[in-house]
């Protein structure tokens, strides 16, 4: 059975892909979008690499304490 911590942790890790890539392709395409949501793009980015650190650390951390 997996483990909560390790598949918001792959949850996170995704949702962190698909909001760099919306970041990287909005700043090759420039124009309106981009100059309305670059800052929003990069805190969503920062926010999920967060979640996903903190969410694979308590992976780490709850299996090496015996937890399977």
């Amino acid at each position: 059975m997996l483990d909560p911590f390790y598949i918001l942790g792959l949850l996170a890790v995704g949702v962190t892909v698909i909001v760099l890539v919306l970041g990287i392709g909005s700043f090759g395409a420039g124009g309106k979008f981009h100059k309305n949501n670059s800052n929003r793009l990069m805190r969503l980015r920062i926010l999920f690499q967060f979640i996903a650190v903190v969410a694979l650390l308590g992976f780490v951390y709850f299996r090496n304490q015996g937890g399977q």
